[in-house]
């Protein structure tokens, strides 16, 4: 067991590109959540903001006046 972990002298090599890929496999989909629910909170603002504007109709003065 102690050869096998040993991994012929290469485990510091072995063992650390097998424990970072284990920690990016784990930190991917949690950082794919948190991006997520970002895009959709920007989108969520986006789509209300022309919603607003869309309701607020700029007011027609045919006189060439400023108001």
């Amino acid at each position: 067991m102690k050869e096998f972990l040993n991994m012929g002298g290469y485990a510091l090599y072995v063992w650390g590109a097998f424990g970072m890929t284990a920690l990016l496999m784990l930190a991917e989909p949690l950082l794919v959540r948190s991006r997520r629910k970002v895009t959709l909170r920007q989108v969520s603002s986006l789509v209300r903001s022309k919603t607003v504007q869309r309701s607020i109709k700029p007011s027609t003065n045919t006189s060439g006046d400023l108001k």
